[in-house]
């Protein structure tokens, strides 16, 4: 199975869900040689609940996926914590919708969650945790509490982190910190658009229908990743067609 862990199927928070749109993201993922993708749309986006909403008129969701006609849409969401952090939070939807509700209150930068209450929504509801961009000068996480970092299954290796701060540098920075911190590390385009997806991969063995599954080959090692290269390429094309589609839409 070959994966990507951070994926937004909107142009951008205040634009509506658009369910053309979100079938452009899964055809360019096709193209790009993927066949499942984990869907982490920000948790207080524009209509949040209505992503569901239209998802489940158009697809059968089975196990903790979305069947887009063969192709998985895991579902997740990309959640900010109060003292700086994006986490990457993937599970069944019932359980995801859960936690949203929960967060209603807390959608704003003030009244952002505390990480460690985060933690404990996850842990409870068994999902897949993700620090997301975890060395982004914007949003880091190495001010973090070690103890509660190694309470996530993983960290992003972020494709637009890449693109803005080399490649190199950054496979470099951040498999160092996770060494320290003694976690794997997962591939994210953080795609916005559907030129972008794909510019990195995570290769399975095996076919995974649950976050469990992917939970457990995750700690074990068990995978490779890949980086595109047409990396620069592609993310480049995306923020030029991002901004122009921004700019029509007045927002």
């Amino acid at each position: 199975m070959k994966i990507d862990f951070h994926t937004h199927v909107k142009l951008a928070k205040r634009v509506d869900f658009d369910i053309k749109f979100f079938n452009e993201v899964i055809l360019n993922a096709q193209e790009s040689g993927l066949n499942a993708l984990a869907m982490t749309e920000h948790f207080n986006t524009k209509n949040f609940y209505e992503i569901y909403e239209q998802l489940d008129q158009h697809y059968p969701y089975v196990d903790d996926y979305y069947n887009v006609n063969g192709f998985k849409v895991f579902t997740g969401m990309e959640i900010d914590v109060k003292e700086v952090g994006h986490i990457l939070c993937i599970g069944h939807k019932t359980k995801l919708l859960t936690i949203r509700r929960l967060l209603d209150g807390h959608t704003d930068k003030d009244n952002f969650v505390l990480f460690d209450e985060l933690l404990q929504l996850g842990e409870l509801h068994n999902l897949l945790l993700i620090g997301g961009h975890p060395l982004r000068p914007s949003t880091p996480l190495h001010h973090h509490d070690p103890s509660l970092l190694r309470r996530l299954d993983a960290f992003d290796l972020n494709g637009k982190d890449m693109h803005e701060h080399g490649i190199d540098r950054m496979r470099k920075d951040v498999k160092a910190f996770a060494e320290i911190i003694g976690l794997p590390v997962v591939y994210g385009s953080d795609s916005h658009h559907p030129i972008h997806i794909g510019a990195v991969q995570n290769t399975f063995e095996g076919e995974f229908n649950t976050v469990a599954e992917l939970k457990k080959a995750i700690a074990q090692r068990n995978y490779t990743s890949y980086i595109s290269p047409v990396l620069h390429t592609k993310i480049n094309a995306a923020k030029i067609v991002k901004k122009k589609m921004k700019e029509a839409l007045m927002i």
